[in-house]
């Protein structure tokens, strides 16, 4: 059988020991990459189950159902295997010894925070671009949803060996920032001492430009008033997209989401060469682009739609509707366009695996993006967008109204200043990322098991205070880290003999599982949904302790079982500790 390695967790271990057997009766030539080992659906089948067989048997020649016998045979003689099931067509199923679980829970004391850290991504590089709000007033709440699933997929992702660069996407150029130009003269205007009335249709009417005005006061004076509109432009659109971008930082900076690179999609058309139109050419040259016309659309507005030759991408051969226009009738890049421009630059720069977090709205746009990008790599890409549902806001059940300070939504910043950056994050990581989420104002502060933020972290925070009660009963006990874990690692596990002991030695045991497989889904949602379920198991099994004297972790006169009992509380905090990490939330050693 596979030798034991401290170093490689329990499923890592079961895996290996499959494919060794696996390949102990097909032979070297198995695919045994194809392999997974997990946990059953019903845990009533044993402790762990494979497919083995049902992917080998074909390759092999083999019926799956005789394969597996054969499999299970050779996994029988493994020294952690206690019992082997086949089940069903052929899958396999485990029970594992005893001891099994308390040397996971050794492991975990060894390694500490890095338990559950993987190599599975072998250092890949992947860009993951999130937010990339447009620069033109403070950040909403769906934006603070968007960046806060981002900033937690780069963690998962690192955490489990991916070479991760965190992109914000600049949309700095266009109507919008055009706009927004506008909308800081007028407060420029204003700054200046002019009564500028109702603000237009069509402008950003938010308190938050008066101070791009006033500092364009400051900086010119009445001078850019004398200017022609194409002259001030310029001068007011790189002044506010700067200042806004300040704003986003900050925003962003309160969540503590930062990222590696912002990229500005102005860059695209303002270096020294028109990256855009070389975008475009290339792909008229591969056969993805060429100039046609557009059937009018069905039931739409005719007095919109121009009859004309036109730039087209060939996005009908994945499933769009229509082939879609690369440059508007002035001659200008569309959207899509950029975006095209944008992606192969991401390409360039050496990143095949291309990670982007979109608002729901854009659902219809993924396929001729990934066709795009498939194009603009030739194939050698590959873009996975993670579309991010809308946060309906609440307080006390009750819809909350808008800022006055935005004028027309609620800042992300008024509600992080409210609740607090922990209850943000966990709240909407506690939802896949493609269900809306109803943020309530009130629950999420509760000091309820129904607001699993504070559920999850006073999980850690009792757990911390067990150690606390124990240096009472044992003054010896070490308080240094390393010197605790040495002491705890000592510990006669066996003596973790309860059924809710031992379930929670498996629920831990089963958290590096958990990471890799929420990193090659792009879902960090499972992470906080195992936070849950491994809190709640711990707090079930203090609340048996007040009944139950026994299963006390701190047993007067009984020093060999508080010993273990405090090793798999060390090994609860620990992992609920990291997971709490990789969704960017504290775990807090008191709360109160």
């Amino acid at each position: 059988m596979a030798p034991k390695e401290q170093s490689r967790h329990l499923f890592a271990d079961m895996l290996a020991r499959v494919q060794a057997a696996s390949t102990a009766v097909l032979g070297p030539e198995a695919g045994i990459g194809r392999i997974v080992v997990e946990p059953p659906r019903d845990p009533t089948h044993g402790d762990m189950a494979t497919n083995a067989a049902m992917v080998l048997a074909k390759d092999a020649g083999k019926k799956p159902r005789d394969l597996a016998e054969n499999i299970a045979a050779k996994l029988r003689a493994d020294d952690k295997v206690a019992s082997v099931r086949v089940a069903g067509p052929g899958f396999i199923n485990l029970s594992l010894k005893p001891n099994v679980w308390g040397e996971e829970l050794l492991l975990v004391l060894a390694q500490g925070d890095d338990y559950g850290r993987s190599d599975v991504g072998k250092g890949e590089k992947v860009n993951v671009e999130y937010v990339s709000a447009n620069p033109t007033g403070p950040m909403h709440v769906g934006h603070g949803r968007g960046a806060v699933f981002g900033d937690a997929l780069a963690k998962l992702l690192l955490f489990a060996g991916y070479d991760v660069t965190r992109e914000y996407y600049i949309n700095d150029a266009g109507a919008q920032v055009d706009a927004l130009a506008h909308s800081a003269f007028l407060r420029y205007r204003e700054a200046l001492g002019e009564d500028i009335g109702a603000i237009p249709e069509g402008l950003y009417p938010g308190d938050y430009l008066k101070p791009v005005g006033g500092e364009l006061a400051s900086e010119y004076g009445a001078k850019l008033t004398t200017l022609k509109e194409s002259e001030w432009l310029p001068i007011v659109r790189a002044k506010a997209i700067d200042m806004m971008m300040n704003v986003i930082r900050d925003d962003l900076a309160a969540l503590n989401v930062h990222f590696d690179v912002f990229f500005s999609e102005r860059s695209l058309i303002e270096s020294n060469r028109d990256e855009v139109g070389a975008t475009i050419e290339g792909l008229r040259k591969s056969g993805e682009v060429y100039e046609g016309r557009l059937p009018p659309p069905k039931g739409g507005n005719l007095e919109d739609w121009e009859d004309r030759e036109q730039t087209l991408f060939r996005s009908t051969e994945v499933g769009d509707d229509v082939d879609r226009p690369l440059k508007k009738s002035d001659g200008s890049y569309t959207y899509f366009a950029f975006d095209i421009t944008y992606h192969r630059s991401k390409f360039d720069r050496g990143f095949l695996n291309l990670i982007d977090v979109w608002g729901a709205d854009h659902g219809g746009y993924i396929k001729r993006m990934q066709a795009a990008v498939n194009a603009v790599s030739g194939g050698k890409a590959k873009l996975d967008v993670k579309l991010v549902q809308l946060v309906r806001l609440l307080r006390a059940g009750e819809p909350v109204k808008m800022s006055k300070r935005a004028g027309e939504f609620v800042t992300l910043r008024e509600v992080v200043d409210e609740v607090g950056r922990d209850a943000v994050r966990f709240d909407m990581l506690y939802r896949k990322n493609d269900a809306v989420l109803d943020f309530d104002l009130a629950k999420v502060i509760e000091h309820t098991r129904e607001n699993p933020v504070f559920y999850v972290q006073y999980g850690h925070a009792r757990g911390m205070s067990v150690f606390r009660n124990a240096r009472e009963e044992m003054p010896d006990l070490p308080t240094a880290e390393s010197a605790l874990v040495t002491y705890l690692r000592k510990a006669e596990l066996p003596r973790l003999s309860d059924t809710s002991e031992v379930s929670l030695l498996r629920r831990i045991a089963l958290y590096p599982r958990v990471v890799e497989a929420a990193a090659a889904a792009h879902e960090p949602h499972r992470i906080a949904f195992y936070l849950y379920e491994l809190a709640s198991e711990f707090h079930a099994l203090w609340t048996r302790g007040k009944d139950l004297p026994h299963l006390r972790f701190i047993i007067q006169n009984d020093r060999e079982t508080t010993k273990a009992r405090l090793a798999l509380v060390k090994g609860i905090v620990t992992v609920l500790a990291s997971g709490l990490a990789l969704l960017g939330v504290s775990a807090p050693e008191e709360m109160r």
